[in-house]
């Protein structure tokens, strides 16, 4: 059921379903989340049952603001309190040391847990609201609301989409962000990139006063986090990554014989063929980010086979756009 999520009843009635240990899809400013008490191992679970996620791939823990943090965490790092000073409430995940006994099931049973406080009003008005109710619910566990490894959802119609009448999903129209969040290890005494997002490594450095190191960078392993398999955020139809001259000599190849096959490009594509389904990809990196997994659901729902995407450009303010097609591309 898909309720208006400036609706204030809409919001009490998703609180009393959290309450209950049940399901709530929810918006946030990257994508729609699938929403459980993330300090009920039972309600957790029904998470995973519902992706059809292993229970050992890290959930992501939605909390209002800064404070909450010490319900989840039991080590807030000076670089990664500047980083929640600098882009709180945003999309920016921090995984830190896990509160001993807490969130066990939503943190895969790994000694950390990652968290975030979404900028989204509707999700802020929930989390508010979950904080403020009898029992209170004090942080939401929330991966993206879609199948695993599939197309993440950026509005309320995708995620109804994938799950029907049965779950209640919250309305809070199209995602501003449309991908997920920069996901920032601060377990191991430094910034770490495990996932690239909107905010740039040159943001985070200069916001928390520390080079930002990769995964690779460091000697001890990277906690699990989520959407971080080499396999991710697939649509049904084949994505392949190519420049615009091998976009272009591809078309020419197969001439009028296109056929089944979508493009997503900067360049202006030209085909004989009248039904490539051509799609422009935006200059700006955040527009394309906004838009990129709404453009691969709409041409697996025109029955597409292949979707040929031109690479993104080099530059860190792509390096999200880049992930997320690169991972498509591995599924």
């Amino acid at each position: 059921m898909v309720r208006d999520a400036n609706d204030p009843s809409a919001i009490a009635e998703a609180v009393r379903t959290l309450q209950a240990g049940g399901l709530v899809a929810f918006p946030t400013e990257t994508v729609y989340g699938l929403g459980a008490d993330a300090a009920s191992d039972v309600a957790v679970a029904g998470i995973f049952r519902a992706k059809g996620r292993p229970s050992d791939h890290p959930l992501i823990v939605h909390v209002p603001d800064a404070a909450a943090v010490d319900r989840f965490a039991g080590e807030l790092p000076a670089f990664a309190r500047r980083l929640v000073d600098a882009f709180w409430p945003g999309p920016l995940t921090l995984v830190l040391p896990r509160r001993e006994g807490v969130a066990a099931a939503a943190a895969g049973g790994q000694a950390s847990i990652g968290l975030r406080s979404p900028a989204h009003p509707a999700a802020q008005a929930l989390l508010q609201a979950c904080a403020a109710a009898t029992p209170p619910v004090h942080g939401l566990a929330g991966p993206s609301a879609n199948l695993f490894g599939r197309v993440s959802p950026t509005t309320a119609q995708h995620v109804h989409g994938e799950f029907g009448d049965a779950l209640l999903v919250l309305d809070g129209g199209a995602c501003e962000v449309g991908i997920e969040s920069t996901i920032v290890d601060c377990t191991r005494g430094r910034p770490v990139l495990l996932r690239p997002g909107v905010i740039t490594p040159q943001q985070l450095e200069a916001a928390c006063g520390q080079p930002l190191a990769l995964p690779r960078d460091v000697a001890t392993a990277a906690p699990r986090a989520s959407g971080t398999l080499e396999a991710h955020y697939a649509p049904k139809a084949r994505v392949r990554l190519m420049d615009a001259a091998g976009l272009q000599t591809a078309l020419d190849v197969l001439g009028r014989d296109a056929a089944n096959i979508a493009t997503w490009s900067r360049a202006i594509l030209q085909t004989p063929s009248a039904t490539v389904l051509r799609r422009r990809m935006p200059d700006d990196a955040r527009e394309a980010a906004r838009q990129l997994f709404a453009v691969l659901r709409d041409f697996d729902a025109q029955g597409v086979r292949l979707i040929w995407v031109e690479t993104p450009p080099a530059g860190p303010e792509w390096d999200g756009v880049r992930d997320r097609l690169q991972r498509a591309a591995a599924g």
